[in-house]
């Protein structure tokens, strides 16, 4: 089965957070899929952890190089009806792209987001938890 996979799940599976296990255990033998906009929103998030003083340069170098590591199958989302979603729920576009995502490919998603799992569930899309 392919799962969404949010930017915020890759995260804590390479900084060891408390979720790791359960998110481990959710995508054990299934395959992450993520909008191709996945590499930039990584490097985002980490470029604001330096700023933030929560890991070093060299921490998130190696964060970066683990996450490509990760086999995660990139799709291309329309921008126009992620754009439309993003209005009309008062979300952020990064956001919706990835419930653009689960939408198309009739994916669960998989995110920490609580805001976006209260978007999703709206949307009738899947949340693993």
């Amino acid at each position: 089965m392919d799962i969404v996979s949010d930017t915020n799940i890759l995260l804590a599976v390479i900084f060891n957070e408390p979720e790791k296990d359960n998110i481990v255990q959710l995508t054990s033998g299934n395959d992450a899929i993520a909008p191709e906009i996945l590499p930039y929103e990584v490097g985002n998030a980490l470029s604001a952890m330096i700023k933030r003083k929560q890991i070093t340069h060299k921490e998130a170098l190696q964060a970066q190089k683990a996450i490509n590591s990760i086999p995660i199958r990139l799709m291309s989302v329309d921008i126009a009806q992620a754009l439309q979603l993003a209005i009309d729920f008062n979300i952020y576009a990064y956001d919706a792209y990835f419930l653009q995502c689960a939408m198309n490919h009739s994916c669960p998603l998989l995110t920490l987001d609580k805001g976006m799992k209260k978007v999703a569930k709206q949307l009738n899309i899947k949340i693993l938890e």
